[in-house]
């Protein structure tokens, strides 16, 4: 399996938990899923974020999803492995990597709150994962109340050489993306692949500030492996065209209380998921939302022909 790198580049799409009604993890549909990821033209995917449900996983469940990702698909998988402590965080990086995961993503405890905070914990989870195991910084300070600015990012990209990449979920954060560039351009940081989150919200122009991909669960993946060739070919009109036609359904699909519930709803509708089904707590759409959804759903048909859902 290839391991990720500081020039890893495409969408890396985040994949949902699917869950039996009683909570069970519904590994058939996991396993769909999988199929539908590779047929749209991923180049990767990523397990265990905060779409994922992670923290409502125990250890033995978290192995099992990531076992069966891999035994279906020779895409790279990303792993977060966030964690209180570096006890368990390592444990299943050794479990995830020895089973062939490309490396593992890491967001920052809520506790930091100076820079050199930041920068001192992310050479320790170097330093406890190993210098061989590449890791993803997860900065979304919307969720981790956690701020990483430009100069910050620099300083972990220069001490600790095993962070190869950064999934950047900042908002607003257009201007870090060129910040970030213009100190690789000038020699004052190595590299690092930029993936952007926030369900793809702003990825038409963070594709333009110089970012490498994506890496979100947007519940049309073939938007974002689309925007993000566009861009990469140059034709910036057409991927502006194209998102702006998505743009209504990922909008309501990132609000922070239902979100995780739309693109449940969104995927079981799409035949990927057997049921919507979030592990507890979390709640179902309520028929008002589904029925908002469904209005977006038909409105997003009429403009790329390839949403339609029958």
């Amino acid at each position: 399996m290839t391991s990720i790198s500081r020039t890893t580049r495409g969408v890396y799409a985040i994949a949902p938990t699917p869950f039996h009604p009683g909570g069970e993890v519904d590994l058939d549909s996991l396993r769909r899923l999988v199929d539908f990821y590779e047929a749209v033209g991923v180049d990767g995917l990523t397990l265990l974020g905060q779409m994922g449900e992670a923290p409502k996983l125990t250890h033995a469940e978290a192995v099992e999803i990531v076992e069966t990702v891999l035994g279906r698909t020779r895409l790279p998988v990303i792993v977060g492995v966030s964690a209180p402590g570096f006890g368990p965080m390592k444990a299943l990086t050794d479990e995830v990597m020895s089973r062939g995961a490309a490396g593992v993503m890491v967001a920052p405890p809520n506790t930091l709150r100076t820079d050199d905070q930041i920068v001192g914990y992310y050479a320790q989870v170097g330093d406890a994962l190993g210098p061989d195991v590449p890791v993803v910084v997860q900065d979304y300070p919307l969720t981790f109340s956690v701020v990483m600015s430009a100069p910050v990012l620099r300083r972990i990209a220069r001490d600790v050489p095993s962070v190869v990449m950064l999934k950047h979920e900042d908002w607003p954060g257009l201007e870090k993306i060129s910040a970030l560039r213009a100190a690789e351009e000038a020699g004052e940081m190595p590299r690092l692949s930029i993936l952007c989150g926030n369900g793809g919200l702003f990825l038409d122009f963070e594709m333009r500030r110089g970012a490498d991909g994506a890496m979100t669960g947007y519940c049309f993946p073939e938007l974002l492996v689309d925007v993000v060739r566009l861009v990469t070919e140059g034709n910036t009109d057409d991927a502006h065209d194209l998102f702006d036609a998505h743009l209504p359904l990922i909008r309501y699909e990132q609000q922070a209380a239902v979100g995780l519930a739309v693109r449940k709803y969104v995927m079981r509708r799409r035949g990927l998921l057997a049921f919507d089904a979030q592990r507890a707590p979390g709640r179902p759409l309520t028929a008002a939302e589904r029925a908002e959804v469904d209005v977006l759903l038909e409105r997003l048909a009429r403009r790329d022909p390839r949403a339609k859902i029958s």
